[in-house]
């Protein structure tokens, strides 16, 4: 079974979609990468992300076998408050059935969301990650992502994976 980090990097209407597998938590290089690009995607609309990235991802996994993925980390959250609304993550949940765990790592907190999120710090960084998980214990995500490789705030295989998505140019 492999783990699926997945990131999207936009241009404009186009997207370049990532997804970095791996088998270990402690890996510091991907078993394999992925890329798919989309050349009409929808506006940004603001507090409904998902309705722009879902897509994009959904269309990356069209080309990956899911009975080998254990779990997907987005770049974002799974619940954005304490009342469990969906972010990406508790969306691309749904999507895929309830069957595969999806783990948010967010770089940035939301004030109404407490009770679903777990801080953590890594290496030396004072600056947390924030944690959110559904088909997953949050405590096991958050153990998860710090044993990720890597001695700074965002694990090897993440800034990798934000590395590779920035790579994409305006197609011509």
């Amino acid at each position: 079974m492999s783990n699926l980090a997945i990131d999207v990097y936009y241009i404009k209407n186009k997207a370049r979609v990532v997804g970095l597998l791996f088998e270990d938590w402690h890996d510091q290089k991907p078993s394999n990468i992925l890329y798919s690009n989309l050349d009409e995607v929808s506006e940004y609309e603001s507090g409904s992300f998902f309705k722009r990235e879902l897509p994009c991802i959904l269309h990356l996994l069209k080309n990956v076998n899911l009975a080998k993925i254990s779990t997907i980390i987005v770049d974002s959250y799974v619940f954005l408050d304490d009342q469990n609304k969906l972010g990406l993550g508790g969306y691309l949940y749904q999507e895929l059935n309830n069957k595969i765990p999806i783990i948010g790592v967010a770089k940035k907190s939301f004030h109404l969301n407490k009770k679903n999120v777990i801080e953590i710090c890594r290496g030396k960084s004072k600056n947390p990650l924030y944690i959110s998980s559904v088909g997953l214990d949050l405590e096991l995500a958050s153990n998860n992502i710090l044993r990720m490789h890597g001695p700074y705030r965002m694990p090897t295989l993440l800034k990798l994976l934000d590395k590779e998505t920035k790579k994409y140019k305006k197609p011509k």
